[in-house]
């Protein structure tokens, strides 16, 4: 499909929806395996309670959203949120399978803007969608607004290893190996714009630095397989004010 006379957020979208199907096995591939145990290593350090109400952003095909679900058990409510219709389809698929329908609300809708009201949410995450929005700091504004004051915003996303050595590994990986195997799996085109996306990210210090300039407090990060990815968490405060 051509892609000349889309525009950028257009062609991302187009992206997406063709490689639904196959995302969760792509995840795989890019991440060695390891997203699944960095997914659950991040949901041992959140605030998350029984009975919340948390947003997922970029939800894709919804793991991090039935993770969220099963965190906040019957009393609690999840949206997850993406514009990929097709991604929300395969998630659709999951929630009914874990038969998690009555705490999950999938919603087609643009992270940057967010069509919740202030303070709604005690929890809002992201996960591996932060590197792919037109303006990630808007993205992190919005995530601040719509969570409640003394709630958490929670960023899981690839990140650059800051060791030269491993670095670059991680660069041969990445720049060739990745767009390697989307070429044998038919999907050259994603798993390259995939890795693009990933080399042009910001560090792990400059996104710590974009949590605190959306408003965030007690902002922190740890690092998983070497500096290859990374969260950060940051905590809303009880009085804060968003200028234009």
């Amino acid at each position: 499909m051509a892609l000349t006379n889309q525009t950028p957020e257009d062609q991302v979208q187009d992206i997406f929806n063709r490689i639904a199907p196959q995302y969760d096995q792509m995840n795989s591939v890019i991440s060695l395996g390891t997203h699944r145990i960095w997914r659950q290593q991040v949901m041992n350090a959140m605030t998350l309670r029984p009975g919340d109400f948390a947003l997922d952003l970029c939800c894709g095909t919804g793991d991090w959203t039935l993770s969220l679900a099963q965190a906040v058990g019957p009393a609690g409510q999840v949206v997850g949120l993406d514009f990929s219709d097709v991604m929300l389809q395969e998630a659709s698929r999951k929630v009914r399978a874990a038969h998690l329908s009555d705490r999950i609300t999938l919603r087609q809708g643009d992270a940057m803007h967010l069509p919740y009201p202030d303070n709604s949410f005690n929890v809002v995450t992201i996960g591996f969608g932060l590197r792919n929005v037109p303006d990630a700091n808007q993205v992190l504004r919005e995530m601040a607004r719509v969570v409640k004051p003394g709630g958490q915003v929670v960023c899981l996303e690839t990140s650059q290893p800051t060791n030269p050595v491993i670095h670059a590994g991680w660069q041969l990986y990445f720049g060739h190996v990745v767009p390697l195997m989307g070429r044998f799996a038919h999907h050259y085109q994603a798993y390259n714009y995939l890795q693009r996306s990933t080399h042009k990210f910001v560090t792990v210090t400059e996104l710590a630095t974009m949590f605190r300039t959306a408003g965030l407090q007690q902002v922190h990060y740890r690092q998983f397989n070497l500096g290859a990815a990374a969260v950060h968490l940051g905590t809303k405060p009880y009085l804060i004010c968003f200028t234009a």
